[in-house]
């Protein structure tokens, strides 16, 4: 069953892309373990909770609604891990971390669409990952390495792109085609550097659930 969302509104920044938020859960501060959901479109298959930014809604409360919503969990919201831009798909994510306190036994995904969620190491979860959302790879790649760095990345825009990333849960997508490299970085103000006043790109209308 794919999971609907009739009354969302549509949330697009300057640059005319979709704005999102994603949570990584882990288990502990240790970071050595995060939860994935199943997908609604293809339940057999693990994603990163996520979905659309609210109007009037910040980030960090998007990515808190979502995992309760998608996963069931409640906890503390940690640091960014910056925006991650897929141009294929014309969205940007904006991805927190959150350590677990509670696991509710039922939440709204499990009784609607019968959405599961489980724990798996960092390896695990790359590896599933790989199969349905090669992107949200990225997501655990900057975990890890904001885990051993000290830098801020909260205001870093990565850039992502991935083969064989299935569309997103609940939203309008193209097919994202490129190679499998490591996100580039950049920091917002180089990216309104960037663009300079110049004109939005296209966004997609096409609706998909």
């Amino acid at each position: 069953m794919v999971k609907e969302k009739p009354n969302s509104t549509r949330i697009y920044d300057k640059d005319g892309y979709r704005r999102r938020a994603a949570c990584i859960c882990v288990r502990s501060e240790a970071e050595a373990e995060v939860l994935l959901v199943t997908s609604s479109r293809r339940p057999e298959l693990w994603i990163v909770p996520g979905g659309g930014v609210e109007p009037e809604e910040e980030s960090s409360l998007t990515a808190t609604r979502e995992v309760l919503e998608e996963a069931g969990v409640l906890g503390q919201l940690g640091r960014c891990l910056g925006i991650f831009e897929n141009t294929e798909h014309m969205h940007r994510t904006e991805v927190f971390v959150m350590v677990v306190t509670q696991e509710l036994e039922e939440w709204e995904d499990s009784k609607t669409i019968g959405r599961k969620r489980q724990w798996f190491s960092i390896e695990e979860a790359l590896t599933q990952l790989a199969l349905h959302k090669p992107t949200q790879r990225h997501y655990l790649q900057q975990l890890r390495y904001s885990k051993n760095n000290s830098s801020s990345t909260e205001n870093c825009i990565h850039v992502v792109s991935d083969e064989a990333d299935d569309e997103l849960e609940g939203e309008s997508t193209g097919v994202a085609k490129g190679n499998r490299t490591p996100p580039a970085s950049i920091t917002t103000e180089e990216r309104m550097e960037e663009t300079d006043g110049t004109d939005h790109p296209e966004v997609p209308t096409e609706e998909s659930s």
